[in-house]
């Protein structure tokens, strides 16, 4: 046989272990449907999630405001078992910047966030993690599934966990620990944002027929603790206009919340179109807006993140059931972009996927599709929800001023516009460099502004060095021979941890260098490259960012 470099090998064969059912991803989607199932079928039905950061919400990273919805329907008394709901909202408001001014807009109703709260994600799905495995679920983090098997008829029948303890090139070192493989009835993918299993089944199925490609945007993310008299519990701002140009979709938060926490976020569309533009440094731009930096003042950075984030809405939505297996949560694009939420859309298709699962199961279906999922989700209340906000994302690729007119006939006609607007691949928005305009970010200064090294310090990010590049390049000409000329090879713009440089060799050539050790698990590079040349593999089980609290 051979391992993933092309090297001969003799490694035995893995092991395996059997489950009725197994879950790739702890997130809040696919540990809601693991709860979920414990509660519908208890002991009957065995269940095993599978997590490659190393405790469950250590690659977790979002804004993040809850609405609680979901969460009351999967435990009605989640508040009185201590689940972390943080601090509820207390005020919105909505400004749209200029270079030096900033103007109050209405907030949409949309972004009413009566009843919600300002949470850690993270912590969030670390309690979730211990609701399940009180009901009897099997949770293994640090073990990254990185292939899908398939039986004799082609169905999915589980997945694979990585090998361990090899080097570079590949070989098995003194360390080396062959992965598993976790065999299912049904397998639930709930990997996130462009997992990179869900691709392949999504390929190999076909799952995005006659729909409009995924879209998304890279969220930024820090927390910083701020002076007190700076700091409004509950108080929840939006931002959109300045530091972006008007043909560019993004737009900020701040969060205050908990003991004088802000979580600051800066989310870019990453259908952007000037290839000179850098979203980590125009979040850095963005702190020094005066209407802004005053909440910084004597305060002091203290995490730092990055994840990618699906914005396709409805129309982008993939079939989500396929021979052995489901789509759930982020994985297949449940985010209400105009409500910048997406916690409570992936908790309920985690839930509904397994109620149907359990039906699906019980009736000795085994791996043939389970219908029954995408027929509840459309009689539930994210159907509904998702359709009325269709129409308003893809409404700005048309420009700022644009989009925000037809985001206001969209509200007010409650998504009920005959239309659907399509949406368009990431990957092809990009301008040769020659017909767009630099752009001159200021130095930071370290102290309200920072370079990205030392961000990527603050995500405690590590990566074994000896073990094979995550970071694959299809064709490793690329970079060079197209990117260089064409784009000034953007990937050392886009990444928002330095993982990509040009450099110069001993004769003066120029160089792509992976620097895959930074790498923060944002898969911006996988969807953004324009030559579709990246793809993002998982590393080693455990590896990557270890955020504490996003």
């Amino acid at each position: 046989m051979q391992n993933e470099t092309g090297a001969e090998s003799s490694i035995e064969p893995r092991e395996s272990m059997d489950y009725d059912i197994v879950i790739v991803g702890a997130g809040p989607a696919g540990l809601a449907c693991a709860i979920r199932l414990k509660q519908v079928a208890g002991d009957s039905l065995s269940v095993c999630v599978v997590e490659k950061g190393s405790s469950v919400g250590a690659h977790i990273l979002s804004g993040a405001v809850l609405e609680p919805r979901a969460l009351h329907e999967l435990i009605p008394d989640a508040r009185e078992k201590g689940a972390p709901l943080g601090t509820p909202a207390t005020s919105d408001r909505m400004l749209l910047l200029t270079p030096r001014r900033a103007f109050r807009l209405p907030t949409p109703p949309q972004m009413n966030n009566h009843g919600n709260f300002i949470v850690s994600l993270g912590l969030l799905t670390r309690w979730m993690g211990e609701q399940a495995e009180s009901l009897g679920v099997e949770i293994y983090p640090g073990f990254a599934a990185t292939e899908v098997l398939y039986d004799a008829d082609g169905a999915v029948c589980g997945v694979a966990t990585g090998d361990m303890g090899r080097d570079w090139n590949g070989q098995p070192t003194s360390s080396f620990a062959r992965g598993m493989e976790l065999r299912a009835r049904q397998t639930v993918f709930a990997e996130g944002c462009h997992g990179s299993l869900s691709l392949q089944v999504i390929q190999k199925f076909d799952l995005r027929r006659g729909r409009s490609p995924q879209t998304h945007g890279i969220g930024i993310k820090e927390i910083w603790e701020i002076s007190p008299d700076r700091h409004r519990p509950g108080s929840i701002l939006h931002t959109l206009g300045w530091p972006l140009d008007r043909e560019t979709y993004g737009g900020a938060f701040l969060y205050h919340y908990g003991q004088n926490l802000v979580s600051v976020g800066f989310v870019v569309g990453l259908d952007y179109r000037n290839p000179f533009l850098s979203p980590f440094d125009e979040m850095q731009r963005f702190k020094t807006h005066p209407a802004i930096r005053t909440f910084f003042e004597n305060g002091r950075r203290i995490s730092y993140g990055a994840r990618a984030l699906v914005e396709g809405g409805f129309q982008s939505l993939p079939e989500l059931v396929f021979p052995g297996g489901v789509l759930i949560g982020d994985t297949a694009g449940f985010l209400n972009v105009p409500k910048i939420k997406g916690i409570h859309t992936a908790m309920k298709s985690g839930m509904l996927a397994a109620e149907a699962i359990a039906g699906h199961l019980a009736a000795g279906q085994d791996r043939a599709p389970c219908t029954t999922y995408p027929d509840s989700l459309k009689k539930s209340w994210i159907w509904p929800e998702l359709r009325a906000a269709r129409n308003i994302r893809p409404g700005f690729r048309a420009g700022l001023w644009a989009g925000l007119a037809n985001a206001g006939l969209e509200t007010l006609t409650g998504g009920r516009t005959p239309w659907t607007l399509p949406n368009h691949a990431d990957h092809t928005s990009l301008r040769k460099a020659a017909d767009s305009k630099p752009i001159a970010y200021p130095k930071p200064d370290g102290v309200l502004t920072f370079d990205k090294m030392s961000s990527v310090y603050l995500s405690n990010t590590n990566h074994t060095e000896d073990q094979p590049c995550h970071l694959i390049l299809k064709d490793p000409s690329v970079p060079v021979a197209r990117n260089l000329p064409d784009y000034d090879e953007p990937a050392q713009r886009y990444c928002p941890a330095g993982v990509y440089e040009i450099v110069t060799d001993d004769s003066g050539a120029p160089r792509f260098q992976i620097n895959a050790q930074n790498c923060v698990h944002c898969k911006t590079c996988d969807i953004k490259d324009p030559a579709r040349n990246i793809v993002w593999t998982p590393p080693q089980g455990g590896e990557g960012p270890d955020y504490q609290g996003m």
